[in-house]
Order: structure tokens, then C-alpha cells, then sequence
């Protein structure tokens, strides 16, 4: 696996990796990720990924990311 690039964002830690004729998109924020994983042959390179990351996704990426802080924090509450 290697890193293909690293995408500024404010709110997370994007990094691009290819792997096995895919692309992995991985999204970090604090102690939680998530990674997409992309066919190589669905887009072109570094400029189709971050025609990808549009708004609409980014929003839905930070969106998730805060549900699954709260569904840690409700099941850390539990213990």
C-alpha cells in the first residue's frame, strides 16, 4: 500500500492510498476513522478524488463522524 496524497481539510485528515487496483480514501478525526474504497478504473487520478470530495460529501464524511462519537460516548455510558 502506498500513500498516492495527502488532502488539507479544517475538520479531518485525509489520505489517499492505492492498494489492489483500488483507491482507500481515509478520513481521521480524533480517535475515529472511516475509509472508502474506490475501483481505480471508476476514476481517473488525484483530480477526479478530490472532485469526490465535494461539499455534499464532506458534509455526510463530518456528519458520520459525529454520530459515531455519539454512539461511543452512549456505549462507554453503558459500561
Amino acid at each position: 500500500m502506498r500513500v498516492v496524497a495527502n488532502i488539507p481539510h479544517e475538520a479531518c485528515k485525509i489520505t489517499v492510498f492505492a492498494w489492489n487496483g483500488k483507491y482507500l480514501i481515509k478520513f481521521e478525526q480524533a480517535m475515529l476513522e472511516q475509509t472508502y474504497k474506490v475501483n481505480e478504473f471508476d476514476i481517473t487520478g488525484d483530480n477526479d478524488i478530490k472532485k469526490l470530495l465535494d461539499d455534499v460529501f464532506m458534509n455526510q464524511i463530518l456528519e458520520r463522524f459525529h454520530q459515531m462519537h455519539r454512539n461511543l460516548n452512549d456505549a462507554l455510558e453503558r459500561i
